[in-house]
């Protein structure tokens, strides 16, 4: 699937990825390939990108690594969109 990863100063990150994890407001949910399509509010927390990604190195010093090898970001707020396999993160 696709992701984007938008904040008010430039797109974060843009390309394919396997999963995305997301701080949501009612709790914290994936989303894979063929998820429903679904529009949420997100809170304070940490958007988990699973894939072979390459972040620009200009916004490098904005992701880590986990644990897991999972690449995170960490938003205080936001919305997600899921839709025909296209994620757009709006993040804070």
């Amino acid at each position: 699937m696709y992701l984007e990863i938008v904040s008010p100063e430039a797109t974060l990150f843009a390309g394919e990825v396997v999963s995305v994890t997301v701080p949501g407001i009612n709790g914290e949910f994936q989303m894979l390939t063929d998820h429903a399509p679904i529009v949420s509010l997100l809170q304070q927390g940490h958007v988990k990108v699973d894939g072979n990604i390459s972040i620009n190195e200009a916004y490098q010093d904005k992701f880590t690594k986990d644990a897991t090898g999972k690449t995170v970001l960490s938003i205080t707020s936001g919305t997600v969109e899921m839709k025909d396999n296209k994620v757009i993160v709006l993040a804070d």
